[in-house]
């Protein structure tokens, strides 16, 4: 889409991290919500840099990890940013070891304030036990990534789980998309059949369904709890391997002024400054409403912030 000149007085994109506050601001927001953050243990973060460094098999291309910090040092850039919301996504990989890592999230989550308690499941026979006992901690978003778990998301041992979380209307955000490496478990299909069992799940497709945008908003349309995050979507990397269709932004706008467009990053674990997300977002000329719906008002109101 053909860049323009920005009238005096409208928010500006904000190019760089340190431009970012001045440009919620300019929106007339109290900051920043980001439904796509990650903290993981501090042995599994090592493992998860490395297996990017190494551009993994999952990864199938260079991807230098831009915000390689302490976590100390990344709530502080949050902060300085404006992001007043934000999760802690861990996912599993492997049986046994979900409950461990909702432990850790959920613990990270009390001593970091403007931490979404998060907490994450596998298939495995003891999956209900433990998502039962993260809700019951207060858990408010969940994290399930089909891609890196290597299961599909009608297994029937989370067949219980995702009942729970429907019932419990707890948000799950869901890594369904085939980006940015297909697997048999990914894509708009098993996500589609999942949602035919559980309708009433409150479902926040990562990536916007990468790179099957037409139909993961198909299925935003039709359910009423399926909502999607922009992570990484409208950046230069991420163009480069599957830009966004122009033809389906009259389509992304009305979901986003129907609150089911939320901002997401994929912080600390992308290789650009943070800044380039929101202005990718500015750039798609989508409205202000838009850019307000999308960067605080649509998970305000999904996760009751103040």
């Amino acid at each position: 889409m053909a860049s323009r000149s920005v009238p005096a007085g409208e928010p500006r994109p904000p190019v760089e991290d340190a431009t970012v506050p001045a440009f919620w601001r300019g929106l007339g927001l109290p900051g920043l919500a980001d439904v796509h953050v990650h903290f993981l243990p501090p042995r599994l973060l090592r493992k998860v840099w490395a297996y990017f460094d190494a551009a993994g098999p999952l990864v199938g291309t260079e991807w230098p990890i831009r915000y390689r910090w302490s976590d100390a040092e990344r709530v502080a850039h949050l902060r300085r940013l404006g992001v007043r919301a934000f999760s802690a996504l861990a996912y599993a990989h492997r049986p046994g070891m979900a409950e461990a890592l909702n432990r850790w999230t959920l613990d990270f989550a009390r001593a970091t304030p403007g931490c979404l308690p998060s907490a994450t499941c596998y298939p495995e026979p003891d999956a209900v036990r433990y998502v039962t006992a993260a809700l019951a901690e207060g858990t408010r978003v969940f994290k399930v990534h089909l891609q890196v778990g290597g299961f599909l998301p009608t297994d029937p041992a989370l067949d219980p789980v995702w009942g729970l979380l429907a019932d419990a209307g707890v948000p799950v955000v869901v890594h369904a998309g085939h980006a940015p490496v297909a697997t048999a478990h990914t894509g708009p299909e098993p996500f589609a059949a999942l949602l035919a069992r559980h309708p009433g799940l409150t479902a926040v497709v990562a990536h916007l369904g990468a790179p099957d945008y037409p139909a993961f908003l198909d299925l935003a349309e039709k359910y009423e709890r399926v909502r999607l995050d922009t992570t990484m979507a409208f950046t230069s990397f991420f163009d480069r391997f599957m830009p966004f269709p122009a033809g389906e932004l009259p389509r992304l706008r009305e979901l986003g002024l129907a609150g089911k467009v939320l901002l997401g990053s994929d912080f600390p674990n992308i290789p650009y400054p943070y800044a380039e997300q929101l202005t990718g977002l500015a750039r798609l000329d989508l409205g202000d409403d838009w850019l307000r719906a999308v960067c605080w008002g649509n998970a305000a109101e999904l996760f009751d912030l103040d």
